[in-house]
């Protein structure tokens, strides 16, 4: 998604409220004037996400006081939302993710399984690295174990699980590869420098990944 469309919706913050996690439903009868607190409540959570959205955008490193600061509440109401900084990082990213991961099963559609996963891959990386903060906040959140902003991961994770799936029942990529299997692979995908020109080692590295992924696959890479 190019980056211009990620200021759109900061600014849009009617947007924000699919990336929302109230699903436990109204009480049977509210009270009237638990409605005014509610909104309010609802209101902060959105400008939250808003400026959360457009600051991490630019450096994963911004401090929560200045994205609170920013949105105009306070220290309690912001962690009230917000525990920590990956369960931030990984709900403002949630959305966006959905949509690379839903492009995994366009690609399956549309393309032979091999063709599909490394054209995903490609996706998946062109996506982070043209989003200042988003690798650097992908890398750190990735390697976190037992984090519950992590949960906001789990699409990237089903739609490669998805493929990889695809792939070894197509005999496309050898037997058993696991998603932790792949992400270690690609792992060094978020060490490139996106300040630097950064296409050409994207390329040699979804190659190096592809190339061992193909190893020992029961179809030989040429016949793929």
């Amino acid at each position: 998604m190019p980056s211009g469309q990620l200021s759109a919706k900061a600014k849009n913050t009617g947007q924000l409220s699919v990336w929302q996690n109230f699903s436990g439903g109204e009480m049977a009868q509210p009270q009237k004037s638990d409605r005014p607190a509610r909104a309010d409540a609802l209101q902060n959570r959105e400008r939250i996400l808003a400026v959360a959205l457009a600051e991490l955008t630019v450096s994963a490193d911004v401090p929560l006081s200045a994205i609170a600061r920013k949105a105009g509440v306070g220290q309690g109401t912001f962690y009230r939302h917000f525990p920590t900084r990956e369960t931030l990082v990984m709900e403002v990213y949630r959305y966006e993710m959905l949509q690379v991961a839903k492009f995994a099963e366009h690609l399956l559609q549309t393309r032979p399984p091999v063709q599909a996963l490394r054209e995903w891959m490609n996706r998946l990386a062109e996506y982070s690295m043209t989003k200042a903060g988003l690798a650097n906040a992908m890398r750190e959140v990735s390697f976190m174990r037992d984090c519950a902003g992590k949960a906001g991961y789990a699409p990237i994770v089903a739609a490669a699980q998805l493929l990889l799936a695809a792939n070894e029942k197509a005999g496309t990529i050898r037997a058993g590869v696991t998603t932790d299997d792949f992400f270690l692979a690609t792992a060094g995908i978020w060490q490139i420098n996106f300040k630097e020109e950064w296409r050409p080692r994207l390329a040699w590295l979804i190659d190096f990944v592809m190339a061992g992924l193909r190893a020992g696959a029961p179809l030989e890479p040429d016949s793929q």
